[in-house]
């Protein structure tokens, strides 16, 4: 699953710091994985890091650069307690290996419809205070200032997939941890494989589909000449993301400015959304429009279908929760909101 292809590849917060009297610029970097020159990055960089500069009159300014690019993406979380980065914005099932918490609310594969479910959840379903004490958790000095998500993914597939039936014994590309679980209880294959490597085995028939990214991303890559039978809207992942800073940065920021950074990170947030679903709607009108000229069958799950996957999919969630308090805790949260609108009995 390729999540973070598509998203901020990093950020240079720029902090005042009182020196001799005066206020002076601090860069502080803020590391997320990808690359700047993806489509998400730029829309940032022309779009959204002005206003937070105008928001803030110049007390925040935000640089982006490659991530990976100071501390591997799994290592972001110490890096920042630590202060050797501002802060991250990456996907909290980063540090699945921390504690499965992580996990849970970082992509309840299967469980959520919208990338809107889960702005809600974090902003008024408690996940972002979920988040912080889990951070708290294993860290001092980190502080969760925002989380949600900005896409739904779609799925590549090499041979028609119309329900959950049809995915049994389909060889499928899927990294480790739920994803896999799932699928796998579903009664296909999960084969983990590099993002890298999903076009190649597709063409060779290594494998017959795969969980990769949203449908403009996975077009952008190719993946449609040779898997002619993509399902959308997907059926799986909602990858959530999270906005954290170095409790010393953020503390060192005004008022005024800590509120207009939570403020500037909904925004954002949103416009993302909006701006994936429409390149993704976009682009999939026009394939349908031209299906005599690709050959692409592009592929909508029923409900009854979705629903039979998400019944399949609560097994894994439970037993994920059993491997830590605060994954039991994560998974109450999560439940308990899914049911309060109205997406499980």
């Amino acid at each position: 699953m390729n999540r973070i292809s598509a998203t901020l590849a990093a950020l240079a917060l720029t902090a005042p710091l009182a020196m001799s009297g005066q206020a002076v610029a601090e860069t502080v970097q803020i590391q997320v994985g990808g690359d700047i020159s993806g489509g998400v990055n730029q829309h940032i960089i022309n779009n959204w890091l002005p206003k937070l500069e105008e928001m803030t009159d110049g007390e925040v300014e935000l640089e982006l650069v490659s991530g990976g690019s100071i501390v591997p993406h799994s290592e972001t979380l110490d890096a920042i307690d630590q202060g050797l980065l501002g802060g991250d914005f990456v996907l909290p099932s980063y540090f699945a290996g921390i504690d499965p918490a992580f996990s849970i609310m970082g992509d309840l594969v299967a469980g959520y419809d919208t990338p809107l479910q889960m702005m809600q959840l974090c902003y008024h379903g408690g996940g972002r205070e979920m988040l912080q004490k889990i951070v708290d958790t294993y860290t001092d000095n980190v502080v969760v200032v925002g989380c949600g998500s900005f896409e739904r993914e779609a799925f590549v597939a090499a041979v028609p997939i119309n329900g959950v039936a049809d995915l049994e014994g389909l060889k499928i590309r899927s990294p480790e941890g739920l994803a896999a679980e799932i699928f796998s209880r579903a009664g296909a294959v999960a084969v983990p494989l590099p993002f890298s490597e999903v076009y190649t085995s597709l063409d060779k028939g290594v494998i017959d589909a795969a969980d990769a990214s949203n449908y403009g991303v996975n077009k952008d890559n190719g993946f449609h000449e040779v898997a002619k039978y993509p399902l959308f809207p997907g059926i799986h992942s909602m990858p959530g993301s999270y906005f954290t800073v170095n409790r010393d940065v953020y503390d060192s920021l005004s008022e005024g400015s800590r509120v207009a950074l939570d403020v500037w990170f909904q925004a954002m947030s949103l416009d993302l959304m909006m701006w994936v679903d429409q390149r993704d709607r976009r682009l999939v009108a026009e394939d349908k429009a031209n299906a005599a000229e690709t050959g692409l069958t592009i592929i909508d799950w029923s409900v009854a279908d979705r629903d039979a996957l998400r019944e399949i999919a609560k097994g894994a969630w439970e037993d994920a929760a059993k491997e830590s308090d605060l994954a039991q805790e994560a998974y109450d949260l999560n439940i308990n909101f899914m049911r309060s609108m109205g997406m499980l009995e």
